[in-house]
C-alpha cells in the first residue's frame, strides 16, 4: 500500500511512477479525502479539548450545591459531536484505504519502460555448452504420453482441462525435483523450511497484493471465504502480519513446497498444451524479509539461489529484467527466469524473483525494531525456486533420447532410486 505522507508531499511523483505501470492513479480524490479526514481530526481534537473543562464545570456546580444540568447537557453535546466526527473519520479512512489499496506499487526508477513483454530486457543467458542433439526432438506431451508418465485426459476427467495427472515414474520425477530443490535451499542457502496451508483468508491475499486486482484469477471457497493459494508466498509472507519483529532476527529466510492454484482465465491455444499452462502446479518458494538497506543485494541473492537449480540440472536459461507493465501489482522490480524447452522450441518462465520494497509490509502492518526507537517497515522479497510444471517440460525435452526415453540428470539419480532413465511408467 502507499504511504499517505509521501502522497501528500510528492503526489505528482507518485502518479507519474504508477503511470509507468499503465495505471492512472486518482491522486486528487485521495488527497481530497485525506484533507477532509485531517480537518475532521482537527475539529475532533478541539472538541475533546473543550470536554475537559466542561466536565470540570459539572463537578464545580455540584460541589457548590447548584443545578448542574446545563453543564451536563453541554458535556453530553460535546461527546455526541465528537462521536459523530469519529464515525465520519472512519468512513473517510475506509474510503481512502480502498483507493490506496487499488493502486499498484511504484516501480523502481531503474526498471525498463514499456507495457508489454516486448520491452523486457534480457540480462544474461546461460548454457551448459552441450551440442545440439542430432535427432528430431519431440515435445514433452508426446514424450510423456508415449511413456505413460502423464495422463492429461484422466486429469481432465476428474477435475477438468488443465489439471495434470502424473503417473508412475512421472510422479516420482516430480516429487524428486521438489525434494531436490528443498534440500538445496535448506542445506546450502540457510532457508527455514515450512509446510504451509494451501488455503488462506481474505486478509492474507489482501496483504500480499493479490486482492483486489486478481480475485477473478483465484479459486475461492465461498462457504468459508478462503482462497486456494496462487503461490506459497502468500501464507509465508503473512506469517508475521501485524507483528513487530526483532531487527536482530533479520533477514528471515523461508522456503516451502506447495501446490499452487490459478484459474488462468481466458488462456487457450498452443501455449496451454500439456504442462505449459495449468490450473494446478507445484512450486518451491523462497521468501526473505530484510532490512531496507540490504534488499537490492538480497534480490540478486535469491536470483542466484533459483538459477543454481537450473545450472546443476544443466538446463539452458535466461534472465529478463521485466519492464514496468510486466511487473506484478505489488512488485517494484522483478527478474523472470526462463528455461529453454528444445522440443517445444520456446522459452518458458519457471521463476519470478521480485522485490516489493515496503509495499507489502505496509499492507501487512509488518514492522521491525532496529536501532531506531520507532518501528520501521522491512522489505519483502520472493522468488520461485522453482515452479515444477515448465521445469518438467524443459527437463523432459532436454534429456530425451533418440529412442523416446528420458535420461535422469546426475543430481536427481539418488532421488530416483538410482534410475538412469525413464522408459515407461
Amino acid at each position: 500500500m502507499h504511504d499517505i505522507k509521501r502522497l501528500r508531499q510528492h503526489a505528482d511523483e507518485v502518479k507519474a511512477a504508477i503511470a509507468r505501470k499503465g495505471f492512472d492513479a486518482d491522486v486528487n480524490s485521495a488527497l481530497a479525502l485525506d484533507e477532509r479526514w485531517r480537518d475532521l481530526t482537527k475539529q475532533g481534537d478541539e472538541l475533546k479539548a473543550e470536554l475537559n473543562p466542561a466536565s470540570k464545570a459539572i463537578g464545580i456546580a455540584k460541589k457548590a450545591g447548584n443545578d448542574a444540568q446545563a453543564e451536563m447537557d453541554k458535556a453530553r453535546g460535546i461527546r455526541e459531536q465528537a462521536a459523530e466526527l469519529d464515525d465520519q473519520k472512519r468512513d473517510l479512512k475506509a474510503e481512502l484505504e480502498t483507493i490506496l489499496l487499488s493502486w499498484p506499487a511504484e516501480p523502481d526508477s531503474i526498471v525498463p519502460d514499456g507495457l508489454t513483454e516486448k520491452e523486457n530486457v534480457v540480462v544474461r543467458e546461460w548454457s551448459p555448452g552441450e551440442d545440439e542433439p542430432d535427432f528430431e526432438l519431440k515435445d514433452h506431451l508426446a514424450l510423456a504420453e508415449e511413456l505413460g508418465i502423464l495422463d492429461m485426459p484422466r486429469g481432465a476427467k476428474v477435475a477438468g482441462g488443465g489439471w495434470p495427472l502424473y503417473v508412475g515414474t512421472g510422479a516420482r520425477l516430480e516429487r524428486s525435483l521438489i525434494n531436490y530443490m528443498l534440500d538445496i535451499q535448506t542445506g546450502e542457502h540457510s532457508y527455514k523450511e515450512l509446510a504451509v496451508p494451501f488455503a488462506v483468508n481474505r486478509e492474507s491475499v489482501l496483504g500480499t497484493g493479490q486482492l483486489p486486482k486478481l480475485e477473478e484469477d483465484m479459486y475461492l471457497v465461498d462457504k468459508d471465504d478462503l482462497f486456494l493459494i496462487p503461490t506459497s508466498e502468500v501464507p509465508i509472507t503473512n506469517l508475521h502480519r501485524g507483528e513487530i519483529v526483532n531487527g536482530d532476527d533479520l533477514p528471515l529466510q523461508y522456503t516451502a513446497y506447495s501446490a499452487c492454484f490459478r484459474r488462468e482465465a481466458g488462456a487457450y491455444g498452443a501455449d496451454t498444451r500439456g504442462l505449459l499452462r495449468v490450473h494446478q502446479f507445484n512450486k518451491v518458494e523462497l521468501v526473505q524479509i530484510v532490512k531496507p538497506d540490504t534488499s537490492d543485494t538480497t534480490h540478486e541473492e535469491i536470483l542466484s539461489h533459483a538459477t543454481t537449480i537450473l545450472e546443476r540440472l544443466n538446463l539452458r536459461y535466461r534472465i529478463l529484467d521485466l519492464c514496468c507493465g510486466e511487473l506484478s501489482f505489488a512488485a517494484a522490480r522483478c527478474f523472470d527466469i526462463e528455461v529453454w524447452a528444445p522440443g517445444t522450441k520456446s522459452w518458458l518462465e519457471v521463476s519470478s524473483v521480485s522485490n516489493f520494497r515496503d509495499f507489502q509490509a505496509r499492507r501487512l502492518n509488518l514492522r521491525f525494531r532496529g536501532e531506531a526507537k520507532k518501528p520501521e517497515l522491512p522489505h519483502t522479497l520472493n522468488g520461485s525456486g522453482l515452479a515444477t510444471s515448465r521445469l518438467m517440460v524443459a527437463l523432459m525435452e532436454t534429456y530425451q533420447t533418440p529412442e523416446g526415453r528420458i535420461r535422469i540428470p546426475a543430481d536427481l539419480k539418488s532421488y530416483m532410486g538410482g534410475l538412469d532413465q525413464i522408459s515407461g511408467a
